[in-house]
């Protein structure tokens, strides 16, 4: 039933999202020096910004730091000195050049679910950095494809299940996110495997999914993944 798995990259195989989060945390610490943080709502601000620059910059450290930049900007009325936005991109570059630390069992995981099926790599983001997580987790050659996409939606999706020549009836994919990593693909008529992270980007939480998808298995950790592919593969 099933012929091809498709894993995600950033925090199903390796750490990210945690790098983010203090990245957030760090920008409220400076413009706090200008502003009243809890009054400005800071947080919801960086976000708001973010999701009406996505068009344009897409995913990953890059856009956030633009992204931070702007809202700094906006949030102080122009007050913000060099010194300060030039922190602000130093927090980006933090970002790109934190090192990949793979989530415990993720190698096992992804091995065993090779001994029985293709597997794929489709991940998100900044191809640079991702090229480079990529590289640096030691896991490319374990996947028979590697594809960066700038979004993951059912558009995407068709086009790598076309290119690789599966039925999406025939695909499952194992992600962290329900809104990029689940939903696309049970649209188009696939399957998921959601393994949840400790901390998910607000922009990942808003999805259609309902609770108890019948196409859809949740796994703990790493350990649960193959288990769940060959719940799938047997029917």
């Amino acid at each position: 039933m099933i012929e091809l798995v498709g894993f995600d990259g950033d925090d199903t195989l390796w750490h990210s999202e945690g790098y983010y989060q203090h990245a957030g945390a760090e920008f409220e610490r400076i413009v706090g020096a200008w502003i009243d943080v809890a009054d400005a709502g800071v947080r919801s601000r960086l976000q708001a910004v973010e999701r009406r620059n996505l068009a344009l910059f897409g995913y990953g450290a890059k856009g956030m730091t633009l992204s931070m930049i702007e809202a700094a900007i906006e949030l102080t009325g122009g007050r913000i000195p060099a010194a300060d936005l030039h922190r602000i991109v130093e927090l980006g570059k933090r970002i790109l050049e934190h090192p990949v630390e793979l989530l415990p069992g993720i190698r096992a995981a992804v091995q065993a679910v090779a001994e029985r099926h293709r597997v794929v790599l489709i991940t998100k983001g900044d191809l640079f950095h991702q090229e480079r997580k990529v590289e640096q987790s030691g896991l490319g050659d374990l996947f028979q494809r590697i594809e960066i996409v700038s979004e993951k939606d059912t558009r995407s999706y068709a086009r790598v299940l076309a290119e690789v020549g599966v039925d999406a009836r025939a695909f499952a994919m194992v992600g962290n996110s329900l809104r990029s990593d689940i939903e696309p693909v049970i649209a188009l008529g696939g399957w998921g495997i959601h393994m949840p992270y400790h901390v998910t980007w607000e922009h990942e939480l808003e999805h259609n999914v309902e609770r108890g998808h019948p196409r859809v298995r949740t796994v703990a950790g790493p350990d649960g993944i193959a288990e769940a592919v060959t719940q799938l593969a047997s029917g």
